[in-house]
């Protein structure tokens, strides 16, 4: 029996970037049409490293959001940026803030705007063991930088040489594996305990690594970690529509210019602010487990951030959803969201349509 209609508790995104200044301005509001609250990545330019500079960003966000969205209840969740002199210090004054809800983890060069992060996890350890007396999370971009490791292992290598030992240094730390790709990383979290958990995004659900080179290459499915085998794509797609709690929606939107997309060394990154609730229920879908697409999208992050689940509700109707061929960006650039061009059979029903 096919579904026409799903209304779910709202949903939250557990990993965004929103940049800043006139990206921000450009790009917050496709966001807040369909989360609630959503964690905000700190890798800009300079990254966001001290409890000062995380209020100072919020303060930036929420003035973008008084102008474009006044009407939109919503809630930056803030993090920081780890490096390699992080101190323990800033964690309790990152707690006391009130703001800032996790640690980010970069591996130096592993990718967009990570060149400051860290080099050797264990001048982090004074740090992280602040982070797990107070309960803090570590949220891990999970990829070794080894030039000698293949791209396409480069997750599955770093489970082995770093978060393996990590947690039996820490097994009490909280640990998000952000945005995982492979079927390696979604056997590692099912049996970890209840301080492990990760998420997944829409294009990871959905598209394998041939999408990168249909008709030639095509840029904007660029992301990393890499789009892998379709081996990978239907064990995450697994994990997503299970009754595993372990697992959550987090998006890794990442606006970037056309012209910075289509390029010698174009930057890696999908942009899927605009349609993201769109591309989650297509992935369902094509599964058969639209039934399990709220306690992905709404239930089980704020549950393992130890936050209220939301009370509004967001509906998705059965009715085709056309993605724009581009975005207008900033300086008078596009931005080209994922699967431009392309039809979905979902829509999200918005309050004055």
């Amino acid at each position: 029996m096919s579904v026409e209609t799903l209304t779910i508790r709202q949903p939250d995104d557990w990993h965004l970037h929103l940049r800043d200044e006139e990206a921000l301005r450009a790009v917050l509001p496709d966001t807040v049409r369909q989360f609630r609250r959503a964690i905000i990545m700190p890798n800009l330019k300079p990254p966001v490293t001290t409890t000062e500079q995380a209020v100072s960003y919020h303060q930036r966000i929420a003035s973008v959001l008084a102008d474009t969205c006044p009407n939109q209840p919503f809630e930056a969740l803030m993090t920081l940026y780890l490096t390699d002199n992080t101190e323990p210090y800033e964690i309790i004054k990152a707690v006391d803030s009130g703001l800032i809800y996790a640690l980010k983890l970069y591996p130096a060069g592993a990718t967009t705007n990570s060149d400051a992060g860290v080099t050797n996890l264990k001048l982090c350890y004074p740090t992280l063991e602040k982070m797990q007396e107070l309960g803090l999370p570590l949220l891990i971009h999970g990829e070794v930088t080894d030039p000698n490791v293949d791209i396409f292992d480069r997750e599955t290598v770093f489970i082995d040489r770093v978060l393996i030992p990590l947690r039996k240094d820490f097994p009490e730390l909280k640990i998000v594996f952000e945005h995982i790709t492979t079927k390696q990383a979604v056997d590692y979290v099912m049996a970890t305990d209840e301080y492990v958990a990760a998420t997944i995004t829409a294009h990871h659900l959905l598209y394998d690594r041939n999408a990168i080179f249909k008709g030639g290459i095509r840029p904007h499915y660029y992301c990393l970690p890499v789009l892998k085998r379709s081996v990978h794509r239907e064990a995450l797609l697994q994990a997503a529509t299970s009754d595993s709690p372990k697992f959550f929606l987090g998006t890794d939107s990442a606006p970037h210019a056309s012209v910075l997309k289509e390029n010698a060394t174009g930057c890696a990154g999908c942009y899927t602010g605009l349609h993201a609730m769109e591309l989650y229920a297509t992935a369902f879908e094509q599964a058969g487990k639209l039934d399990k697409l709220e306690a992905f999208a709404s239930v089980n992050g704020p549950k393992f951030y130890g936050l209220a689940l939301n009370e509004g509700t967001l509906t998705l109707k059965k009715t085709p959803f056309h993605i724009p061929e581009s975005l207008e960006y900033v300086h008078g650039s596009q931005l080209i969201p994922l699967a431009a061009g392309e039809t979905l059979a979902w829509s999200v029903q918005y309050e004055n349509e």
